[in-house]
Order: C-alpha cells, then structure tokens, then sequence
C-alpha cells in the first residue's frame, strides 16, 4: 500500500505538500534574486535566453522533487516535441495554479503573460522582466510584444479562459489569440492539461490537502493556422477545448 494511501499517514502528507509550496517559493526568490543582479549586465536577447532557462530549469527541478515525493503525478512527454520550436503559440486550459508552471518547465524559449502589477513588483518581478514576459497592461501593448517576439522566434504559452476553469471542461474563451496569431503569422497549438484533482483549482485553499497523489497529464490537440477572422477564433478555441476535454476514456485492448 503506498504511503499516502495510510490515512494515518495524512498529516505527514499535508506537511510535505507544504514543504513543497515552501520550495517553490524559495526557488522564486532565489531567481528573481539572480535576475536583480543580472538585468543590467545583460544586453535584451541574452537576457531573454537566461532568463527563460532559468526559470524553466527551477520550475523542472521543483517538479523532479515535487514528483519524488510521491504526492505529484505529471505526464507532459507531449510537449518534448516542441522544446526548441521558434514563433509558436500555446494555448491551455486551466484547471490549476500549477500549470504554468507545468508547461514553462517544459518550454525553455516559452514566454508568458503576466499581470502588470507582479511584472512591476520590485521582490517578485525581476525574474520575468529578465525574461522579457509580457504584462497585460493594455491589449494593444501585449498583442504588439508578443508578436514581435513570435517574431524574433519565441513562443507564447497563453490561457484563453482568462482566469482557472470554473465551469468544465473550460470556461468561457476571451482572448487575443486570433489576433497576435494573425498578425505574427504564427500558428497556435492546442494542448490538453488533465487532472482529476481539485488542489490549487478556483476557490481551493492552500492550506487543505487533496487526494493523493496530484495527478496533470499532457496531451497536444490540433495545431491551427492564423485565422483569416481573428474575432471569430475564441469561438473555434472554445469548440476544440470542448471537444478534446469531453473525449471518452480510451478503451483497453
């Protein structure tokens, strides 16, 4: 029986789950740390490049021991495929807090968009703006960012459901994907981020202990070119999420 099965075993469960969110923690720090000092020694594109490895790599040694423990489950093989591939958008879904930094760990060269306000935070920002992430200060401004760097050959991981799915299989899409697509002629891949746990979802608090183990599983889903009708794109998202979200369970042999 494994351990965490033991509901006696429970309260040690809970203490290493807050040990973990510990570590995350520290690992932020200790990187926006770094980043402080290395921002005015790096010229913008060097910047970029260690900056987003950087956070990458910390986000894959967190997930390693975070899985070691046995309280975490991920499966994102999927993504292997597209680790070096240039002017590339990733569109999610967003069941978790943890999925960002599922899909970063994964995604060297990915950027992602942040809130104005933890870009500009001075303890917690430094890291991203080494990264050249971008803020969402203004649609225009993050539409013109990401497209010029789609073109200099970075991706973009984005969340079309604007906030963690509160209506399964996926919330509302309010994005500007079609947009920064359209106009960076980038295409845009689907991925399927699944997990049949509750932690870190809308409304969970910190604090209490899901089931266990935590288990997110990766899939690709279609791969779409820039639209012709960037309006109508949220629409054609929308529909894929559905679909591949709903998909039976596959049968065994």
């Amino acid at each position: 029986m494994p351990l965490i099965a033991r509901s006696w075993m429970r309260p040690l469960a809970w203490v290493t789950l807050q040990a973990l969110l510990l570590l995350l923690g520290l690992i932020s720090i200790g990187w926006n740390l770094i980043a402080a000092v290395l921002m005015p020694l790096l010229d913008e594109e060097r910047g970029r490049q260690v900056g987003r490895r950087g956070i990458s790599r910390g986000y894959a040694w967190f997930w390693r021991v975070a899985c070691g423990s046995g309280l975490l489950e991920m499966d994102a093989a999927a993504l292997a495929p597209l680790a070096d591939e240039r002017g590339l958008i990733l569109v999610a879904n967003h069941p978790s807090l943890l999925d960002a930094l599922l899909l970063v760990a994964k995604l060297p060269r990915a950027a992602c968009v942040m809130k104005a306000s933890l870009l500009a935070n001075p303890f917690l920002g430094s890291g991203a703006r080494l990264a050249r992430y971008i803020d969402n200060a203004s649609t225009h401004g993050m539409v013109r960012k990401a497209v010029a760097d789609l073109r200099a050959g970075g991706q973009l991981v984005l969340f079309p459901e604007g906030t963690r799915t509160t209506h399964p299989p996926v919330n509302k899409v309010h994005s500007a994907v079609g947009l920064i697509s359209r106009f960076s002629d980038a295409p845009v891949q689907v991925v399927f981020i699944e997990t049949d746990s509750p932690y870190l979802g809308k409304g969970w608090p910190l604090w209490r202990l899901p089931p266990l183990p935590i288990a997110f599983s990766v899939r690709l889903g279609p791969r779409l070119s820039p639209p012709a009708d960037p309006k109508g794109f949220d629409a054609v998202l929308e529909a894929h999420f559905v679909a591949g979200l709903q998909r039976p369970p596959p049968t065994s042999s």
